[in-house]
């Protein structure tokens, strides 16, 4: 039996796959992210651990864990907050959950790009505030859709579905990436440089994981490349931007507006970006889907159980980790 410990309680059939299993499971009774502290201690002895995006996986953690440990299942796509090197120095196989939450959060990166063009949280503050006196004809004016040009920054799945529902409206497709994707032209697009699309579109959508080559990618340098018709979307990784290069750019008109789902010291927001009224600002909602949780709680049990099984997990990100254990289908 091994023990296994859940940082925090996770909607869908995840929790009680492992609670019916052979396993000792201890989960997180809080509904909030524990301190360093609180993590470590819980983690303590663990065999396998689920972890949230917002935990700091490193070699802390790990040596608070022990040297038992075997696997960190992430509950999300991405894995910035896992030493993925440091784990895999120690055979811990590091898992994710990719896939599943590609649609909902491209589908949230377009509620993003359509609420700020046409001005939608300024409207509903309009009504809310009782500000809404009746149409005139220069009230809330937004940006146009239709034949505009849509940039992917990042050729990955989810920027790939942004791309495709960007045919709906007509739209001027570029992107970028290392490589040409075939799926991408497919549908029209063309592949340039970071800062010919950043110069040519009206409309810019990140979907680059975080790296040290991609923080701060978007700085003050290359948002004064921007149209200043244009906006900016992030449903990626907060820290793609410069928050303080953003927050100047969106003051002085530098570009029209901007869409964001995640922050750069999430949870909190850089000061002043929630005063400026061009913007359309999310608590991180890019998975928040019933079905969308429900697959990555299944996702993240299920790899972890695998593991522990001496299985190999359905999303290994250490696949090397995986092939020297000898972990099998």
């Amino acid at each position: 039996m091994a023990k296994i410990f859940v940082t925090r309680s996770i909607p869908g059939p995840g929790l009680p796959a492992l609670h019916d299993s052979s396993h000792d499971v201890a989960v997180n009774p809080n509904d909030r992210a524990l301190t360093t502290t609180e993590l470590h201690a819980g983690i303590a002895g663990a065999d396998a651990v689920l972890t949230q995006l917002g935990d700091k996986v490193d070699a802390a953690f790990m040596n608070a864990a022990g040297p038992q440990l075997r696997c960190i299942s992430n509950y999300a796509v991405g894995y910035n907050n896992v030493d993925v090197a440091e784990a895999s120095k120690r055979n811990i196989v590091v898992c994710n959950t990719p896939g599943v939450l590609t649609d909902a959060t491209a589908d949230i990166a377009w509620t993003l790009l359509l609420g700020v063009a046409r001005r939608a949280s300024e409207g509903d503050r309009m009504i809310r505030t009782n500000g809404f006196e009746g149409w005139t004809p220069t009230m809330l004016l937004g940006g146009d859709l239709v034949g505009k040009t849509l940039a992917i920054i990042g050729a990955g799945r989810i920027g790939y579905a942004v791309a495709k529902r960007a045919t709906g409206w007509d739209m001027k497709l570029q992107y970028v990436a290392r490589s040409a994707h075939g799926d991408f032209e497919a549908l029209g697009a063309e592949r340039v440089e970071l800062d010919a699309a950043l110069r040519a579109a009206d409309y810019v959508s990140l979907h680059v994981p975080l790296t040290d080559q991609t923080r701060h990618l978007i700085d003050a340098a290359r948002l004064k490349l921007m149209k200043p018709t244009a906006y900016l979307i992030n449903t990626a990784r907060g820290p793609v931007i410069d928050e303080s290069a953003l927050v100047d750019a969106l003051k002085s008109g530098t570009i029209a507006g901007a869409g964001l789902d995640v922050y750069e010291q999430e949870p909190k927001v850089h000061p002043g970006l929630a005063e400026c009224a061009n913007t359309l600002l999310l608590p991180h909602l890019g998975s928040a889907t019933i079905q969308t949780r429900s697959e990555m709680s299944h996702l993240a049990a299920q790899n972890l159980l695998n593991v522990l099984s001496g299985s190999r997990p359905l999303h290994a990100v250490n696949d090397d980790v995986v092939t020297r254990l000898g972990l099998t289908a």
